[in-house]
């Protein structure tokens, strides 16, 4: 892995009715450009990925009584954003929660000049919706996880280069 990749751990958070909780971004420079991803962000200092997964969840949706499961998914991605190129090193841990109450007081600059806000997203949803959902492939993957529960050993997600 490159020095510069950034290692991120992100959540795929599920309340007690199997919905999952997605952000909803958006280019600071183009609003029209948006896209729901899942909470998650860089490691900071010596933190592992769950302390980062953990803090990340907290900071983006207020939400800190969540039960932290498995490692489900990585995945390496490129994309640019605000003005640069990010590579990314990605764990998805699963975690439940049984609050579905959010808010999102803990945002930093930058994700306040490009978070629109949250919901929480049923499967059906997910497999329907012509919006934009990083990963590409999470309508899948969560109908998988939720039919079969976790995978035994992580899924190595294919690149996605945007």
């Amino acid at each position: 892995m490159p020095a510069e990749t950034r290692r991120v751990a992100r959540i795929v958070l599920l309340d007690p009715d199997d919905r999952v909780l997605l952000l909803h971004g958006f280019e600071p420079d183009d609003p029209a450009t948006r896209w729901w991803f899942t909470p998650g962000g860089g490691l900071e200092g010596g933190e592992s990925r769950e302390e980062a997964a953990l803090r990340e969840l907290a900071e983006e949706t207020g939400l800190t009584d969540v039960v932290l499961g498995p490692l489900l998914w990585t995945r390496i991605c490129s994309f640019p954003f605000d003005g640069r190129r990010w590579d990314q090193d990605e764990w998805y841990f699963l975690a439940r929660t049984t609050r579905t109450a959010t808010h999102q007081r803990g945002l930093t600059e930058l994700e306040r000049r490009s978070v629109a806000g949250l919901r929480w997203w049923t499967s059906a949803e997910l497999s329907t919706t012509r919006e934009t959902v990083y990963p590409t492939r999470l309508a899948e993957l969560l109908r998988t996880l939720l039919a079969e529960g976790p995978p035994r050993d992580p899924l190595v997600l294919a690149p996605e280069i945007v």
